[in-house]
């Protein structure tokens, strides 16, 4: 049954594409949420917080994968990544940005706000923000070291759900020792 809209507010078909794609990371984020709720009521005994962060890591794996087609083997692998990753948050309504770092093989991630931390604070699951972030980059980069045979690495340096004004995540290249 369709629904006639409001003499003021256009139909969703009528709507300008990035308005159509908010939309949908919008419906992206409460269908993680109501499958996360699902585990809790169906899967009795289950952890949630731990499927939630198996999830995760699986999307580090795919999200690997995606990023191992758009990566240039003559460049700095480090900046590259930062910056898949800024374009990835961008593309889901988090406000991101990469910046490279003193090394040539050094680059840093910032979130200065992010979609995902209001529904975590507004569903009461702070306490799953920041470690199923870390985990999600964790399994990229783990993902990425396994495919390349490179040593990069990331560390959350400060982060929103800790209290800072921002994520910020360093990614580098380890040197051997």
């Amino acid at each position: 049954m369709s629904r006639t809209p409001e003499p003021d507010q256009p139909a969703v078909t009528d709507l300008p594409l990035d308005k159509k794609f908010q939309m949908l990371c919008g419906i992206v984020r409460a269908q993680h949420f109501a499958w996360r709720e699902a585990v809790e009521r169906v899967c009795t005994g289950v952890d949630a917080a731990q499927v939630v962060e198996s999830m995760w890591r699986i999307t580090g794996r795919e999200t690997a994968r995606a990023y191992l087609r758009q990566l240039d083997p003559e460049a700095p692998l480090a900046p590259q990544v930062a910056e898949l990753i800024a374009t990835s948050s961008r593309a889901m309504g988090e406000d991101a940005a990469a910046s490279t770092g003193p090394g040539a093989d050094e680059a840093w991630v910032t979130h200065a706000a992010c979609p995902w931390l209001t529904w975590h604070r507004r569903l009461g699951l702070l306490e799953e923000d920041r470690p199923g972030c870390d985990c999600w980059f964790q399994s990229t980069v783990g993902h990425l070291n396994e495919a390349l045979g490179t040593r990069l690495k990331v560390e959350t340096r400060e982060s929103l759900p800790d209290g800072a004004a921002s994520c910020r995540r360093r990614i580098w290249i380890e040197k051997e020792k």
